[in-house]
């Protein structure tokens, strides 16, 4: 189907940009980890799109998420360089999915927060080819034609991908366990029950603390049962008292969100499989809780 002269109209071009936007802010989301970031990327989209020749262009929807497919990919090249300058341990961005848990895709695939950050390893190509293929189920052929490369590399970007999540991550408890490991480790942390953590967290759990260089946010990923159990159990007594805990979803998984003197605090994450819990995300820059606690629903 042509587009041809309706596209003329910048009120039809407002319409389709519009009409394609859960999707394209779900690609730039899902590659880059910052929902900042995929609104940067976005704006810059429409911008092209504004400037396009939109009787040329025969697939709106498709045009539309190859251009924010290569900025996102350059974007992700350059904020590369930025996150290596990273003081302590970076995550992603969270986001709120109570409403979209697919995020405009066409499965909740690559948005939990665990999923983005082991992502993030790879090169950003890669990480563009596994988003396209496994949460918005592309053909390989499109998903060849999106980052200009044949259909049979673009095959193998996918399972490098693939094969990456799988040797880096078990398989995943259900939701409601997920939700019962985390509300037993909160109340364990909460009160600084050594033994309970123990028995709560995975051997070799690893906890991130994103802080974004801020005052008491661990610079470094503490891992391993003991370091992790008696970390906390230190921690507790400085951080929980007077805290107010709020259970949200971030990333389509229950989440807790910590409040202080009315300020958020810290988004804590889990990662869980059948060996328990393997990681803890707490988030804690500035920036990315005012974001997140400005669109959380309750």
């Amino acid at each position: 189907m042509h587009a041809g002269h309706d596209l003329g109209s910048f009120e039809e071009a407002t319409r389709q940009f519009i009409e394609a936007r859960p999707k394209l802010f779900g690609i730039a989301y899902r590659v880059l980890g910052s929902s900042v970031e995929a609104e940067d990327v976005l704006q810059e989209a429409w911008l092209r799109w504004q400037k396009a020749d939109h009787a040329d262009i025969r697939e709106p929807a498709a045009f539309l998420a190859t251009v924010t497919t290569r900025l996102a990919i350059n974007t992700a090249q350059s904020a590369r360089v930025r996150r290596e300058a990273y003081v302590g341990p970076w995550l992603p961005e969270p986001v709120d999915t109570s409403a979209d848990p697919q995020m405009g895709a066409e499965r909740a695939e690559a948005v939990e927060m665990a999923v983005l950050l082991l992502l993030e390893r790879l090169n950003p190509v890669e990480r563009a080819a596994y988003v396209l293929r496994e949460a918005f189920d592309y053909p390989y052929r499109q998903v060849a034609s999106i980052l200009e490369t044949s259909e049979g590399n673009a095959r193998q970007l996918v399972s490098r991908a693939r094969k990456h999540l799988a040797t880096e991550r078990r398989e995943q408890v259900s939701r409601s366990e997920h939700q019962r490991l985390l509300e037993v480790f909160l109340m364990a942390a909460q009160s600084g029950d050594l033994r309970t953590l123990e028995q709560v967290l995975a051997a070799d759990v690893v906890s991130y603390a994103d802080g974004g260089g801020i005052r008491g946010a661990s610079r470094i990923p503490v891992v391993g049962r003991p370091h992790v159990s008696k970390y906390l159990a230190a921690f507790a007594p400085r951080f929980w008292p007077g805290a107010q805990v709020r259970w949200v979803e971030a990333n389509d998984r229950p989440a807790v969100l910590v409040h202080s003197d009315g300020k958020a605090v810290a988004l804590l994450s889990i990662d869980a499989s059948a060996q328990g819990i393997d990681r803890l995300m707490w988030v804690m820059s500035p920036d990315k809780l005012a974001s997140y606690a400005a669109s959380s629903s309750g």
